[in-house]
């Protein structure tokens, strides 16, 4: 059951139009050739820079977060993760980190944290993964120094469960699992747990291998959202 929706925030038409637009209006008040020159590569750049910044919000919520994301499988081979569903909201609180989290992110100018849930193929294992999004990379940095780096879920992400689904028991006490990645102005977490809904404390032995799946799905998001495209003057979706 794939719930995918634009965000409820978005009424922008084209992050990559208005960037590619600013820069070359850089020129405008300059003498005439400068007027009717095109971008520099600087500016060419920093729309680039610009454009990055911006997809959290522009980009659908399925580019985002596909339906499916292949890993690699313990036994060899490759799998999908299916996507169980998108939250609609996007606020940085307590309702998606852990509230120290919050209070961090909040402080180090977050503008706001996308989160969808994946199921492992074998449907043992969910993986909530959340988007982080920040003004920019020096920001992206200070904010990454707020979670968990050693796998242990807390401080990190919660869980994003849907009611009706495989996801309904899918709550803070179930967290087995967490990672946090970080490239440009984006820190993407995840958090993960069994289907079964049993809490951490009730698992006994750790199996960090069954989750070790959700930072290869991580690193894919956070690889399609922080690339830089440069912008192609040529092509009919930037205006140059």
């Amino acid at each position: 059951m794939n719930h995918a929706r634009p965000w409820p925030t978005l009424v922008v038409s084209s992050a990559l139009t208005l960037v590619c637009a600013v820069a070359a209006g850089v020129a405008g008040s300059a003498a005439g050739t400068e007027l009717t020159r095109g971008p520099s590569a600087a500016e060419l750049r920093t729309a680039a820079i610009r454009e990055v910044a911006e997809r959290w919000r522009s980009w659908p919520a399925g580019r985002v977060f596909p339906a499916a994301l292949p890993y690699a499988a313990e036994q060899g081979g490759q799998e999908r993760a299916e996507r169980i569903g998108i939250s609609p909201h996007t606020g940085c609180g307590a309702e998606t980190v852990d509230a120290k989290a919050a209070k961090a992110l909040r402080e180090a100018g977050c503008r706001g944290v996308l989160r969808a849930t994946y199921i492992d193929a074998l449907r043992g294992v969910l993986v909530t993964v959340g988007v982080v999004a920040l003004p920019d990379e020096s920001h992206a940095v200070r904010a990454r120094g707020v979670f968990a780096d050693n796998g242990k879920p807390v401080p990190g992400l919660r869980p994003l469960a849907f009611q009706g689904t495989v996801a309904e028991r899918f709550t803070s006490p179930m967290r087995q699992a967490g990672s946090v990645r970080q490239a440009g102005p984006y820190v993407v977490l995840t958090t993960a747990g069994q289907v079964d809904g049993r809490p951490a404390t009730a698992t006994g032995e750790s199996r960090p291998a069954i989750f070790a799946f959700a930072t290869e799905l991580s690193e894919r998001v956070l690889l399609g959202l922080s690339t830089p495209r440069m912008p192609d003057c040529a092509s009919k979706e930037w205006r140059c």
